[in-house]
């Protein structure tokens, strides 16, 4: 399985970071445009069996960026974000993998699970 992060709203310094990142650590990455916040993770992914819904996102913009990583386990992730400090981008702090749990998920539930953990933290 391709190791791909899908990046949702990151300014262009951060997604140069994440894209530089990526080519160092064998990754893909794939900028999800907004009109897609509303499919599920498996199809943004490509993953086999995910096809595209008859839906367009039409919420508001994601108030912080989020990364999202698929065929990626913990220690290739760890890897990446040690690689992507080096870099000297400022930190995105909504991150997840793509899980058997969440993977039918859309990017906007996703989001939202994410933020509202995020300001459990902050």
């Amino acid at each position: 399985m391709a190791q791909i992060i899908l990046t949702f709203g990151l300014e262009t310094e951060k997604l140069r970071a994440v894209r530089s990142t990526a080519l160092k650590n064998g990754m893909q990455v794939k900028e999800i445009s907004r009109i897609n916040y509303g499919q599920k993770l498996g199809f943004l992914a490509g993953i086999q069996g995910f096809h595209k819904e008859k839906t367009n996102y039409i919420g508001p913009d994601f108030p912080l960026g989020m990364m999202v990583f698929s065929g990626t386990d913990s220690t290739q992730m760890d890897a990446f974000l040690a690689d992507y400090k080096q870099t000297g981008a400022a930190s995105i702090p909504l991150k997840a993998i793509i899980t058997p749990h969440n993977i039918f998920w859309t990017a906007e539930a996703l989001y939202k699970e994410l933020w509202k953990e995020h300001l459990h933290f902050i």
